[in-house]
């Protein structure tokens, strides 16, 4: 596991545990909804990346 994946994994974490706290999510549905938000999050953390990139070239 790269070092995104291993972020990614840890935010999607923490954003679940608070949905759960806030009862946003409840923890019977905790397998339905991490997945999606680690997709989210590994999708913003790639997004991001790419845009460092492309910054960096310009400079």
């Amino acid at each position: 596991m790269d070092k995104d994946s291993k972020e990614a994994l840890m935010v999607a974490k923490e954003l679940t545990a608070k949905f759960i706290e806030i009862r946003t999510v409840s923890p019977g549905n905790f397998a339905d909804v991490f997945p999606a938000v680690y997709r989210v999050v590994r999708a913003a953390i790639r997004e991001g990346n790419a845009d460092a990139e492309r910054q960096e070239e310009r400079e």
